[in-house]
C-alpha cells in the first residue's frame, strides 16, 4: 500500500516533485493504486477549493497558448501561482495535446511559480475529464491560486471544460461576417466572455467587426445569470494589449457571482453531478467487466450487429445476466 500521507504533506508544502507524484498516482491505471489515489484526494480535499478556476476554448489558430502565456506572465507578476492544465481527447490522434509541447508557452514553463501539465494522452473524454478535475484539486491543494483549464478538442469537451470551472472563455479570431466562423450556439450558451484575439494592425477593423457580432448575437441567447451580461472584447496576446482589462473582468465576475451567492451554489453544483457522472462511469467499468455479461455480450452484441436483436431487447439481456449474481 502507498504511504499517502507524506505524499499529501508533500504537495500541500507545494513541493513540485510531491505534485508530481501525485498526479502520476492520479493517472495511473493500475487497480492497485485507485484506492491510494482516492485516500490521497481525500486528504487534500480540505486545502483545496481555494482558486479561481478560469476554463479557456476557441478556434484553432485562434492563438490560446500566446493567450494563455500572456495572461499567465501577467497573473505571475501580479503574485499569482498558475497551473495551466489540458482537457484534449484526441491526443493520441493529434499526437499530444497542444500543451504537451512546452515549447508553445517558453516563458511561462520557464517560471517556477507556474506548473503546466498536460493532458493524459490517449483516454477518452471521461477519463481525461475525471484526470483533470482530480489534478485540478491537487494544483490548488499545493498552492496554486489560478487554474487554467485549456481544452484542445472540439464539441463535447468545451461542455465538459465549462462542467469544471467558474468561468469560461472563448477565444475567437477576426474573421467578420463568416457566419459568426461558424461558432456553435451551445458553445455561445456556456460562454462568460467572447474575446476576439490578434485584433492588431490591419486586424483591428475585422476585429472590431467581428466583436460586434458577436455581442449581437449574444443578445438573442438566454443569459445564463442574471446578474452578469457576457462581454464581447479585444485583444491582442501578441503585443499584450487588452489582456489586463479581461483578467479585471475575470474578477469582476467572480465578485459579483459570490456577492449574489452563485458561485458557491455553482461549485456545490458540479461538486453533485460530478459524483453522479463518476457513479455512471464505474457501474459501466463493473457492468463491462461482469463474468456473466462478458460471457453473452459478443453473441447479443452480434445481434444487434446482424439486425436479429433490437438494441432494447439486447440491452435487457444484459442488464438481466448482470442482476445474477
Amino acid at each position: 500500500m502507498i504511504k499517502t500521507n507524506k505524499l499529501a504533506d508533500g504537495v500541500r508544502s507545494g513541493n513540485i516533485r510531491s505534485l508530481a507524484k501525485a498526479i502520476t498516482l492520479i493517472e495511473s491505471r493500475n487497480p492497485e493504486h485507485s484506492a491510494a489515489a482516492a485516500d490521497l484526494l481525500d486528504n487534500l480535499l480540505p486545502a483545496s477549493g481555494n482558486s479561481i478556476r478560469v476554463g479557456i476554448s476557441g478556434v484553432p489558430g485562434a492563438g490560446k497558448s500566446t493567450f494563455i502565456e500572456a495572461l499567465g506572465m501577467q497573473l505571475l507578476a501580479k503574485g499569482h501561482k498558475l497551473a495551466v492544465l489540458a482537457v484534449d481527447p484526441t491526443s493520441q490522434l493529434s499526437g499530444g495535446s497542444i500543451l504537451g509541447d512546452k515549447t508553445r508557452m517558453e516563458e511561462l514553463a520557464r517560471e517556477k511559480n507556474a506548473f503546466i501539465r498536460p493532458s493524459p494522452s490517449g483516454d477518452t473524454l471521461g477519463g481525461v475529464a475525471r484526470k483533470t478535475r482530480e489534478t485540478m484539486l491537487l494544483c490548488e491543494a499545493a498552492g496554486y491560486d489560478v487554474i487554467i483549464v485549456e481544452t484542445v478538442g472540439v464539441g463535447q469537451s468545451e461542455v465538459t471544460v465549462a462542467s469544471m470551472v467558474d468561468f469560461f472563455l472563448l477565444l475567437q479570431i477576426p474573421n467578420a461576417g463568416d457566419e459568426l466562423q461558424g461558432i456553435k450556439k451551445g458553445v455561445m450558451e456556456i460562454a462568460d466572455a467572447i474575446i476576439v484575439n490578434k485584433a492588431e494592425g490591419d486586424n483591428r477593423p475585422k476585429a472590431e467587426l467581428a466583436r460586434q457580432q458577436y455581442e449581437n448575437a449574444l443578445h438573442l441567447l438566454k443569459p445564463k445569470s442574471r446578474h452578469w451580461i457576457v462581454p464581447a472584447m479585444l485583444c491582442s496576446a501578441l503585443h499584450n494589449q487588452g489582456i489586463e482589462e479581461i483578467w479585471n473582468r475575470i474578477l469582476e465576475f467572480i465578485e459579483i457571482m459570490k456577492n449574489c451567492d452563485e458561485f458557491a451554489t455553482k461549485r456545490r453544483l458540479q461538486a453533485s453531478d460530478w459524483m453522479w457522472t463518476l457513479v455512471q462511469e464505474d457501474l459501466k467499468e463493473l457492468f463491462r467487466n461482469d463474468k456473466n455479461v462478458a460471457a453473452m455480450l459478443d453473441q447479443v452484441q452480434s445481434g444487434v450487429l446482424n439486425g436479429t436483436t433490437s438494441p432494447g431487447a439486447a440491452a435487457r439481456r444484459l442488464i438481466e445476466a448482470f442482476k445474477r449474481h
